[in-house]
């Protein structure tokens, strides 16, 4: 299953994230996610391994398991390089050895003190604050990734982690459209209203968190995952499925695209097998009203700042 973006280009509605997925398990993971079915990666110069994933792509393309074409390649522009948006395109471009992406995230909504194309870096003030950029404004930044449009190096771009209001204005500044907003949400962090209002004005909303971040923010934030909610298990085990199928097919029938990261090869495989059920109308409206409006993805605990206040 696919979704036509607004700038015309399809994008797989199932995708895998490669967020701190092990550099020396990264190999086998993509491949064997490959060979499932996976044509959908979501990669970002912050998770420090987008060279690991190119030599992977690499190595896939050359020995035929899959073509540049049919695959989705996302990455996105860290804070650090928000003056920086084609010199950074193109170091990411050269890790992943590619000659263009098909999707181009601005990461945050917010600028950072640059410390280096690629670099990646989140400095830090002595008072322990984000060292937050005040001369760059989004626009600015909005309007160069649409250069990259232009030159030809990623086919459409996109936003992430923006709320209503920055979401707006960047489509009243835009030339080019944001394709799509990716978010965290899921049923304990629905966020029902920006979903509405980035699909009533044609951008895409992708999952980043599709799964309320299970074992990994778990470890990171100190959050809980819905994965564990006792009615959720309930709905698993009427259609047979795992918690995790049914949580993805919900946000699938919301029209969102979903982007799990597993590190567990049994796990990659149930991620995808999501397309053989629908969840019906009552099941869609009992998850509803578990919403507790839990974010579990929380930079604020490294940045000394909460960028979402």
């Amino acid at each position: 299953m696919e979704i036509t973006l607004n700038s015309g280009y399809k994008m797989p509605i199932v995708g895998l994230g490669v967020w701190r997925m092990e550099k020396e398990g990264i190999r086998d993971l993509i491949t064997n996610a490959i060979k499932i079915g996976y044509r959908h990666l979501d990669c970002a110069a912050d998770y420090k391994n987008e060279a690991e994933v190119g030599e992977v792509l690499t190595e896939a393309f050359k020995t035929g398991l899959v073509k540049r074409e049919e695959l989705f390649i996302t990455t996105k522009l860290w804070n650090s390089d928000h003056g920086h948006v084609v010199e950074a395109c193109k170091d990411s471009l050269k890790k992943l050895q590619l000659d263009y992406l098909d999707l181009f995230l601005v990461h945050f909504p917010v600028a950072t003190k640059h410390t280096g194309v690629g670099t990646t870096d989140s400095a830090m003030g002595e008072d322990g604050v984000l060292d937050i950029d005040t001369t760059i404004s989004l626009e600015t930044t909005w309007h160069d990734m649409e250069t990259l449009v232009s030159m030809g190096l990623v086919r459409s771009i996109g936003i992430s982690n923006y709320d209503v209001f920055l979401t707006r204005d960047c489509l009243a500044y835009s030339k080019i459209k944001p394709a799509v907003n990716q978010i965290e949400t899921h049923p304990y962090f629905q966020r029902d209203s920006l979903v509405k209002f980035c699909q009533k004005h044609g951008v895409c909303v992708t999952a980043h968190t599709p799964l309320g971040g299970a074992t990994a923010n778990a470890e990171l934030f100190g959050t809980v995952s819905c994965l564990d909610d006792p009615a959720l298990k309930q709905v698993a085990d009427k259609y047979k499925k795992t918690v995790a199928q049914v949580v993805l097919r919900w946000g699938i029938q919301r029209n969102t695209v979903v982007i799990p990261k597993t590190s567990k090869p049994e796990r990659l495989g149930q991620n995808f097998q999501v397309f053989d059920f629908e969840l019906k109308k009552e099941d869609m409206e009992l998850i509803k009203t578990m919403d507790r409006k839990y974010r579990t993805n929380q930079p604020a605990k490294f940045w000394g700042i909460d960028l979402y206040a």
